[in-house]
């Protein structure tokens, strides 16, 4: 699938490395910096979704959408990305992802908002049937130079999911990020507990990206050496 990606935070919390450990499946390594496991809040607003050959469509490729994920490897240390949910305004996208991708889509009301100096982001969950909701509000800064840090919680180019009881991964292809620093304004949001993780603590570290195009490969089981 291409897809661009646009508007993009990451919002990120230190956590104890056992608390997330235990949410993972065994095949997968918990992927940790200075010892400590990192989650993730990442809204943004997806737009061209399409797949190769095909023209996007007008009603199903443009939506907004935000995922709770942590960091990963692989037996033979290959880095992605494993996601405990990830909300989606278009429900064609939600049940085609969680049929091809397998992966933990979720059916939300959603709205991106951008203004002169902020990005706006509400969700709300529709389906499941379940309360979860974000309204984040973020002013985007200067551009960052990205260190060691900044692209261990940005620059991941594989994802995750169990098909079954096999692990299973799509590449994720893209150019490098071009990252800003960001301000947060606004922050309220239970959608990290209603996805199975305790709540986060403390202020998040800010990340901030403008545009982004992606391709996302077909899923593949994962195959140990």
């Amino acid at each position: 699938m291409f897809q661009r990606w646009r508007f993009l935070s990451f919002l990120h919390w230190p956590y104890e490395a056992d608390t997330v450990r235990k949410l993972l499946p065994h095949q997968l390594t918990l992927d940790t910096f200075d010892g400590a496991a990192w989650l993730g809040l990442t809204p943004f607003l997806l737009t061209d979704l399409r797949p190769p050959l095909v023209p996007a469509l007008p009603r199903i490729s443009h939506f907004p959408e935000t995922n709770v994920r942590t960091y990963v490897r692989t037996p033979d240390g290959e880095r992605g990305v494993w996601f405990f949910t990830l909300e989606a305004d278009r429900l064609a996208a939600v049940l085609g992802a969680r049929s091809f991708y397998r992966l933990p889509y979720r059916w939300a009301d959603m709205r991106v908002t951008r203004a002169s100096n902020r990005v706006e982001y509400k969700s709300r969950r529709r389906w499941p049937f379940e309360h979860a909701r974000t309204d984040i509000a973020v002013q985007p800064g200067d551009a960052l130079r990205s260190g060691d840090f900044d692209n261990f919680l940005t620059a991941r180019y594989r994802l995750y999911t169990m098909l079954r009881d096999r692990l299973a991964f799509a590449q994720i292809e893209h150019r490098p990020w071009t990252l800003q620093r960001a301000q947060l304004l606004r922050l309220e949001q239970d959608l990290i507990e209603r996805s199975g993780v305790p709540a986060p603590a403390g202020t998040p570290v800010l990340h901030y990206s403008l545009d982004l195009t992606v391709r996302i490969g077909r899923l593949e089981l994962y195959r140990s050496l």
